[in-house]
């Protein structure tokens, strides 16, 4: 990947700590740009072997030693960066690293801004836009699974892809702009190229790409789920049963939970966030007011809403769990959820009925008979989450993805059927169609950084960690 000409970094020398801060075994200093040389004939007074580590000691102005550690070279354009990069690897004192970063700079180089080493990285041709998200999707990632695909991302697997879908609209380009020079013969030179099929194998293409797309966009971001439902229903046992452990005050006490509680849980790779809520009901207490208001915030916020109701009072749903399903948004997802199985004596099942409860008339609704309390009927729960959350199939071979990259999928795919609609004419403006598949051409670009503006890079690269 070559970085436009008008995108070079700035010929500044940059450094930063790289590591959390706190107290470690082990701290890293990072510089990176034309004055590395300088800095390290000022802080370790030799030369270093490129790519290699040496043990050194780190000097201030008056030769005076500040620690001792490991110093690492990365000559240009062998590095992160593609500048000339130097680590220094000292011990994990935030007084100690904040002395070798003053003199770092006392040598010529300016603080980093956040993500600053990896937009140079960008900037330089290192990586393309996506793989350099994919860096702070790494850090970030919240499981395993989330972790193994960003790392897929950063390999390349993503951009390669989508550079495939590139090449591809470069080559449907070429065949309807070629016809532009030859009004008379157009209609039936784009006819035998046999453009419209074409475009079809490549929205195909756009079409599976992007159902991967938004499975890794749901390993990053995870899902919000709030329990709902009335007091006593068993929503805080269900929370500890989720979570793994007991994270919430349980009694027979109506009212117990005032507050919303969060938790972060994992079902198959998927990072969720369980949020426990107050009791829905009337009350004069002003406290559990405030809870119950803080309750329809979450519900608002979520991306899918677990309504508890209890298994004993029957199949026939109460004027109050009624009205709790009624109020909720219709957007909203929702599983009705009937605890409490171990004292109705019932089994874990999952069944559909139709609801009349909501104003935009009848809906399909996923009911879950389980207890939170045995834990019986939770895998079921667990399964019909993920159905719920459209997760298709084994997450290990997926991409982590961000929403922007999902819309600019879904924008091509736009574009394409435009297009498609336009040569479908008796008489095919070739002008429009030419223009459809341009603009899809830029659109999926945009998701490697070829056609980004730089007021989005800003934004992307200004949520990095110092030093990364």
């Amino acid at each position: 990947m070559t970085a436009p000409a008008d995108r070079r970094p700035p010929a500044e020398t940059i450094a930063a700590i790289s590591t959390p801060p706190g107290r470690g075994g082990v701290g890293v200093i990072r510089v990176s740009g034309p004055d590395v040389p300088s800095v390290i004939a000022g802080i370790l007074r030799e030369t270093l072997a490129p790519r290699r580590a040496t043990r050194s000691t780190f000097r201030g102005n008056g030769g005076e030693a500040i620690d001792q550690g490991l110093a690492i070279h990365f000559p240009a354009p062998r590095s992160y960066t593609g500048e000339d990069v130097l680590e220094l690897h000292g011990h994990g004192g935030a007084a100690v690293l904040r002395l070798v970063l003053a003199r770092c700079t006392e040598l010529g180089a300016r603080l980093a801004r956040p993500g600053e080493f990896t937009q140079r990285a960008f900037l330089n041709g290192k990586l393309d836009l996506a793989q350099a998200e994919s860096v702070a999707d790494l850090i970030d990632a919240a499981t395993a699974t989330a972790a193994r695909a960003a790392a897929r991302s950063l390999s390349g697997v993503f951009s390669t892809q989508i550079g495939a879908l590139v090449d591809a609209l470069i080559e449907l380009r070429m065949f309807i702009e070629a016809t532009l020079d030859f009004p008379e013969e157009d209609v039936e030179f784009v006819r035998a190229a046999d453009v419209r099929n074409r475009i079809d194998e490549v929205a195909a293409r756009i079409a599976a790409v992007l159902v991967r797309a938004k499975q890794g966009a749901l390993l990053r971001e995870g899902l919000s789920v709030v329990l709902v439902g009335r007091p006593n229903v068993g929503k805080s046992s269900l929370l500890n049963q989720l979570a793994g452990q007991d994270l919430a005050i349980v009694t027979p006490i109506a009212g117990t939970t005032r507050d919303a509680v969060q938790s972060p849980v994992e079902i198959d790779g998927i990072p969720l966030t369980i949020i426990d809520t107050a009791g829905l009901r009337a009350t004069d207490d002003p406290i559990e007011t405030i809870g119950i208001e803080r309750t329809w915030t979450a519900i608002a916020a979520a991306d899918l809403a677990l309504v508890l109701v209890d298994a004993q009072a029957g199949d026939r749903m109460s004027q109050a769990d009624a009205a709790i399903l009624g109020r909720l948004p219709a957007s909203l997802p929702r599983l009705v959820v009937h605890n409490k199985i171990d004292l109705a004596g019932l089994s874990p099942t999952v069944t559909t009925r139709s609801s009349n409860s909501h104003a935009e008339g009848s809906r399909e609704e996923r009911h879950v008979y389980l207890s939170a309390k045995t834990g019986e009927g939770v895998a079921l729960l667990k399964r019909e989450i993920l159905a719920l959350a459209d997760v298709q199939g084994d997450m290990e071979d997926t991409f982590l993805a961000r929403a922007r990259h999902v819309e600019a999928l879904r924008a091509a795919a736009g574009h394409l059927d435009s297009a498609r609609a336009q040569l479908a004419a008796a008489k095919p403006p070739l002008e429009l169609a030419a223009e459809d598949l341009r603009a899809a051409h830029t659109a999926l670009s945009a998701i490697t950084g070829e056609f980004t503006s730089d007021d989005l890079l800003g934004v992307i690269f200004s949520r990095f960690c110092i030093g990364k």
